[in-house]
């Protein structure tokens, strides 16, 4: 697992009327503080890359869907440095991965409905904050093609 990026398991309350899905409190060990809570569409089989925060820390849950999450580690001073990750959320295995600054991010909508990701983030949304680059940068070594194996 890159450094500093950590996956919690979340809870969900099911019952005859549906179900409850934690996400985060202010006494969760993972919470830091409160920026904004917003909530991405993706449709099956886009991608949404590649995007690194300076300031903000992200806390990603999908509730609905499914995506592949993939994390590339650029920070020349990390024990992780160079190194790729992939992690698959969906409300069948619910949980919360907490993504610090500076590392590269973006995640792909995989199977046949629509996805919907919440991010409960650190700060607002500023667009000074943010850098991007598009989801087949040369410079981050990952092809977000499907892979048989």
């Amino acid at each position: 697992m890159i450094d500093g990026i950590k996956v919690y398991p979340l809870k969900q309350i099911h019952d005859e009327r549906g179900k409850v899905m934690h996400m985060m409190r202010n006494d969760s060990p993972m919470f830091e503080k409160f920026g904004e809570i917003y909530f991405s569409i993706t449709y099956p089989d886009v991608v949404k890359a590649w995007h690194l925060h300076t300031k903000m820390t992200l806390n990603y849950a999908v509730i609905s869907g499914a995506l592949k999450f993939v994390f590339y580690d650029d920070r020349k001073s990390s024990p992780t440095f160079g190194e790729i990750d992939e992690i698959f959320i969906s409300p069948d295995n619910y949980s919360l991965i907490t993504v610090p600054p500076n590392i590269w991010n973006g995640f792909k909508a995989v199977g046949p409905e629509i996805s919907v990701l919440a991010n409960c983030s650190t700060i607002p949304h500023d667009p000074e904050e943010i850098i991007r680059k598009p989801y087949n940068d040369n410079n981050i070594p990952y092809n977000w093609d499907i892979v048989y194996k």
